[in-house]
């Protein structure tokens, strides 16, 4: 069999770390990978690079049309903009998801959620376009923008998602009560496709009520919808239903290219001391094997991630043991081997 080609970036601060647990597990399976590594952000900064997200980077992109991705620092209030985004609108990656799966010994507040947040991935006020501030530096403005296309693509693809993996319900977030010509296109939008799924319940529900409802009764969500900003927000919520975004993997999809990547920040402060928990990476490489539709071997990474955290299994302070990123990873692949 011909070796699958990806694109690795390991990121900064635990980016390195982390990823390398997430390849020491994919490496423990019965699949072949072709690695190819880019740097990008400060990574790419620190290296020489002019910009934080190199023509050599993308080469590799466009190359394999596959990528694993560990955290990259997004400087705030200054510097470059947002290296995640600029991927996701170079290389039109339009949908995010982000599964929020209860896992067993982890700390949280509630047990046996499985919610899904899709979220547009490359509009909206989160994009980025538009931002300006006076030379005084007393007004600032940032432009949002919907369109029907962009609407029509995420939505459908969310309800197509719910059908592919037997989900009985999508619930589109908004606020068109006060954004009515933004968020009202795409609650309109919305309303017109789920028509054409008779088979999938379907609601919508205010943005702000939505985050309450995750935090009092998340059992009731299956399938989350949502715009740009919106669904980065509820996304990290769901996070924190379930122990954090350590635990949180995350998959953008576009119709050319996908990119796996861990969710959370770069944790520079615990960077080189071998403690940061690489479940999140771990679980997006899980993600990036169902794309490749090697979903045997996606679920056999998920059990022994499940496995190692119900038993405490030399697991990382944040998860309440002892044990560090190599350790952990450890338990992981034996039993993999195990299995």
């Amino acid at each position: 069999m011909k070796p699958i080609p990806a694109t690795i970036i390991k990121g900064d601060g635990v980016g390195p770390s982390i990823v390398d647990s997430a390849l020491r597990v994919l490496d423990a399976l019965d699949i072949e990978l072709q690695y190819e590594y880019a740097d990008v952000g400060k990574a790419a900064l620190d290296a020489g690079a002019s910009d934080p997200v190199p023509q050599s980077a993308v080469d590799s992109i466009e190359r394999t049309g596959l990528v694993l991705k560990g955290p990259v620092t997004t400087p705030v209030g200054e510097g470059y903009s947002s290296v995640n985004v600029a991927l996701r609108k170079r290389f039109n990656l339009f949908a995010n998801v982000r599964p929020t799966l209860s896992l067993p010994g982890a700390q949280s507040r509630f047990e046996n959620l499985d919610i899904i947040t899709v979220r547009e991935n490359t509009g909206g006020m989160y994009s980025g376009e538009g931002q300006t501030v006076t030379d005084d530096g007393n007004r600032a403005e940032a432009l949002s923008v919907v369109t029907r296309e962009q609407s029509e693509h995420i939505i459908r693809f969310a309800f197509e998602l719910a059908r592919e993996r037997g989900r009985k319900k999508v619930t589109l977030a908004h606020k068109a009560n006060i954004m009515k010509t933004t968020s009202g296109l795409f609650l309109r939008v919305g309303r017109e496709i789920a028509e054409q799924y008779p088979d999938i319940e379907y609601d919508d529900v205010i943005v702000d009520a939505c985050a309450m409802k995750l935090a009092m009764t998340p059992e009731n969500f299956d399938v989350i919808v949502t715009t740009n900003l919106f669904g980065d927000i509820l996304s990290d919520l769901c996070a924190g239903l379930v122990g954090g975004l350590g635990l949180a993997p995350g998959a953008n999809i576009g119709d050319d290219c996908a990119m796996f990547e861990a969710v959370h920040g770069s944790a520079p402060d615990i960077a080189g001391q071998n403690i940061a928990n690489p479940t999140s990476v771990i679980l997006a490489a899980a993600l990036m094997l169902d794309h490749l539709n090697e979903h045997q071997n996606a679920q056999r990474i998920r059990t022994a991630v499940r496995g190692v955290i119900a038993d405490h299994d030399r697991v990382t302070p944040d998860l309440g043991g002892q044990g560090t990123t190599e350790s952990y990873t450890d338990a992981v692949v034996e039993r993999l081997q195990q299995d």
